[in-house]
């Protein structure tokens, strides 16, 4: 346990984020006016921006309580639906004019959603505003200089419609997903693909809004009155977002994110019947931190959050994909490994074992923050079937060898075998 120091050093850790953030926000500035300043814009830009205006408002109007309500759940990855009007903003209008309608929709999105979610304050919102400021300009600026155009200069072929359309949102996703990731590994360094690009599913969910995006400057240029169509399928496509995320909160842990004891034992009780099926084996550990009522008597039940969560991570990035991490309660953990034989199991367990004991984390206290390290961790083993016939039996032998584990000193690794 380190002494304490002040909490502006914390800023200290990430000058590369903040140097990164300042040079995007100053390019979403200086880029859109140089535009404006250069090239002529058309007085077609003026009408169509506040075309896509009035739908973009309207349609955040339709889905404010939606959006905040998804805003509240998200974590590092928050796709919302104006994509679909910068797409359409990035056939039609020049660059400098579509960075405008993407700066006048997130300035509307704040003040109206996300000024009231305390996971968007302002320096956040401010180079996110950027980054889809930037990725809105790189759009339309490749269809002037590619020569393809915009959408509603003459009559162009349905070849080179769909041209234009999917090479705005190639694009837009390229430089938005790179500025993003960025922005993600400068800020908190992580590597992992699904924490700097998201999910599958997130990335499935932005690109149905580009191809929605799409279709709405399509049908404005062609058959304008179309583009109402778009409204009934962009909200209901909100709200089953909305339904998927409740259905996730529903069965994660709100401290740490993984699983909780009800999520956990539903897969576990899946992979059984899958290992018995299979005939196959499976391993599961029961993960307890020791001593961590004196995290929360030194530096409050807060900081003890903190290295819950700290705790969290590091079982996630010890153990494959596809192995299943929950939290039981209190500072015990357990941990499914399927298709895994005894050796293997103790194998992560001393692995895990090892990560946590190297551990430092950091904590806030009264203004300031610490370092907590020092931390390790019980473990027991068990493997199906040999060490039950029955989930309920095989949970019991890890839980026995836990106690195993605590009795021998801690921090240390036992098997349901050595238990007995």
């Amino acid at each position: 346990m380190s002494v304490a120091v002040p909490n502006w050093d914390v800023w200290k850790q990430a000058p590369a984020w903040l140097a990164f953030a300042l040079s995007c926000e100053v390019a979403a500035i200086a880029l859109p006016i140089t535009d404006a300043v250069v090239f002529p814009q058309r007085a077609a830009d003026l009408c169509w921006l506040g075309v896509l205006l009035v739908l973009g408002v309207g349609q955040a109007e339709l889905s404010a309580r939606i959006e905040r309500m998804r805003r509240w759940m998200s974590g590092e990855t928050h796709i919302n639906m104006t994509s679909v009007w910068y797409l359409a903003g990035a056939v039609l209008l020049s660059p400098a004019m579509v960075s405008l309608l993407a700066a006048l929709l997130y300035l509307h999105l704040w003040i109206r959603v996300w000024r009231h979610v305390r996971a968007r304050p302002a320096h956040r919102v401010a180079v996110s505003t950027a980054w889809a400021l930037l990725s809105c300009f790189a759009a339309a600026s490749v269809l002037r200089v590619t020569g393809l155009g915009q959408l509603d200069v003459g009559t162009p072929s349905t070849w080179r419609a769909a041209g234009i359309v999917l090479t705005a949102a190639l694009v837009f996703e390229s430089v938005n997903a790179c500025l993003a990731a960025t922005g993600i590994f400068l800020y908190g360094r992580k590597r992992s693909r699904q924490a700097l690009f998201g999910t599958w599913s997130d990335n499935a969910l932005e690109t149905v809004t580009l191809c929605l995006g799409g279709l709405a400057a399509l049908a404005l240029v062609y058959q304008p009155v179309l583009v109402i169509l778009v409204l009934p399928p962009l909200l209901m496509l909100h709200r089953s977002v909305l339904v998927k995320q409740l259905e996730v909160a529903a069965s994660t842990d709100d401290k740490t994110g993984l699983l909780n004891a009800l999520a956990w034992h539903d897969s576990a009780q899946r992979e059984y019947s899958r290992s018995i099926r299979e005939n196959r084996t499976f391993g599961v550990l029961m993960v307890d931190l020791d001593y961590f009522k004196r995290v929360n008597d030194t530096y409050g039940h807060v900081a003890g959050d903190v290295v819950l969560k700290a705790v969290a991570d590091t079982l996630r990035g010890q153990v494959r994909d596809y192995d299943v991490v929950g939290r039981f309660g209190g500072e015990e953990f357990a941990i499914l490994l399927p298709g895994t034989s005894e050796p293997g199991a103790l194998t992560v367990g001393e692995r895990i074992r090892g990560a946590i004991a190297d551990m430092a984390v950091t904590v806030p206290l009264d203004g300031m923050h610490a370092d907590v390290d020092g931390l390790t961790v019980s473990i027991g083993c068990a493997v199906h079937p040999s060490a039950g016939d029955t989930l309920e039996k095989l949970l019991l032998a890890a839980d026995t060898a836990l106690y195993r584990a605590k009795s021998a000193g801690r921090n240390c690794v036992v098997s349901s075998t050595q238990a007995v």
